[in-house]
């Protein structure tokens, strides 16, 4: 006989407890993310300003998905034997992206707010 919603057994556990780490590897993952944004600005010129900062980010963005690009390709070719840090990468580049989607996300928004008030 199965669980709630068709969880239960082993399996069901199994899948939750996956989930569960997951969520965990994303919490520490935004942590950290959220920790290192305050020394950003701080490590940049002030002469660069806001495209530079953009600049960096995105940099910063692409990097990670080329290394998470790299790590599966060196696992599909059996070079990297650990899945944990293949999976890892992509996690961390996947929260990258969205990360910078909000972002494009909100300027998006703001510049539309400008675009609308009156002089």
């Amino acid at each position: 006989m199965s669980g709630v919603g068709g969880i239960g057994g082993a399996g069901g556990i199994q899948q939750i407890l996956s989930l569960r780490q997951q969520i965990i590897d994303r919490s520490n993952l935004l942590q950290q993310v959220k920790d290192a944004a305050p020394a950003a600005p701080q490590a940049a010129e002030p002469a660069e300003g806001f495209a530079g900062a953009l600049k960096h980010a995105l940099d910063g963005v692409s990097a990670s998905q080329q290394k998470a690009e790299a790590m599966a390709t060196g696992y599909e070719k059996g070079e990297v034997t650990d899945v944990a840090k293949v999976m890892l990468a992509r996690q961390e580049a996947g929260v990258a992206f969205e990360a910078t989607l909000q972002v494009r996300n909100r300027l998006l928004s703001a510049y539309q707010d400008i675009m609308r008030m009156g002089v």
